[in-house]
């Protein structure tokens, strides 16, 4: 009943779902009747040609998907091989923490296991629906999604720093300064900007943007032989803009949080569990090193 259930949340039709799971229609509907009595809910009403689901069946499905999954590795536990693993992993990520991150992990995981490949995706900001599906199982953000079957803990914390390009300008000695200024930030999405630029903008610190990128690596062409300010988070000092100058910000500054966010049924899973433990360690070691130079 449990993968009817998912199946039909999944093709929203009871023919494609009865394809899908090679039996007839008719045996789709009588137990979807059956598990409609069982839970005291329609779970599937008609729309237009076909059917959506109830809020109940949305619930139930996303229960049902972890308990599938967690079934099918009680069934297939065996001892974790790490010389054998063939697997690829997706994990969701902007360029800011996919390039601090990612290769130094992609390097420790594949000094145990060889055969693991990494799949990099955007994460813009992680939705629960692109976890809860299977083509991603990991992602790395500063804004986790709010979900009950979303999973997250926080890698590290960073602070903001003002980045320039020091031949051409010195650092803003105070606010007054660093308001003149002209900024250049990145906007990943036309209405979504950073969360540093929505707080100052929030707290009456209103600056002159003239520039909007889609992505860190953006930066650097737009600072070099300019008098342009970059308000931004100061790991990027250690690699992207490593041959700029920086100051602190000459305002109060919420820290920056960064997570990695899963979903629930990868809670137990031996790879995903080792794959997080070697994501913590890279973050760690990220941190020192940021703290030493």
């Amino acid at each position: 009943m449990l993968q009817l259930l998912v199946t039909v949340f999944e093709e929203q039709s009871i023919t494609k779902a009865a394809q899908r799971l090679g039996v007839t229609q008719s045996a789709v509907s009588h137990l979807l009747d059956k598990m409609r009595d069982l839970v005291g809910d329609p779970l599937f009403v008609k729309s237009g040609r076909g059917i959506v689901a109830t809020v109940r069946a949305k619930a139930l499905a996303v229960q049902a998907r972890v308990l599938l999954d967690e079934m099918r590795r009680f069934v297939a536990q065996s001892v974790f091989d790490y010389a054998s693993i063939e697997a690829e992993l997706t994990i969701a990520a902007n360029d800011f923490q996919r390039d601090l991150l990612l290769p130094p992990l992609l390097k420790r995981l594949r000094r145990r296991a060889p055969g693991i490949t990494l799949r990099v995706i955007p994460s813009a900001v992680p939705s629960a629906e692109l976890l809860r599906g299977e083509s991603c199982q990991l992602a790395i953000s500063p804004r986790p999604p709010d979900a009950n079957d979303v999973l997250q803990k926080r890698l590290f914390e960073d602070r903001y720093s003002v980045f320039f390009d020091a031949d051409f300008r010195a650092a803003p000695r105070d606010l007054d300064e660093y308001l003149d200024a002209e900024h250049v930030t990145v906007a990943y999405e036309q209405q979504r900007p950073l969360e540093i630029d929505r707080v100052l903008a929030a707290n009456g610190v209103a600056r002159r943007f003239v520039a909007y990128v889609p992505g860190f690596a953006g930066i650097p062409a737009f600072v070099r032989g300019s008098g342009l300010l970059a308000t931004l988070p100061s790991l990027l000092r250690a690699d992207l803009l490593r041959d700029f100058a920086s100051c602190p910000v000459p305002v109060d500054c919420p820290p920056m949080p960064m997570y990695m966010i899963w979903h629930l049924r990868y809670r137990h899973d031996p790879l995903h569990c080792w794959v997080r433990e070697e994501l913590e360690a890279v973050a760690c070691e990220a941190m020192q090193r940021h703290a030493v130079s």
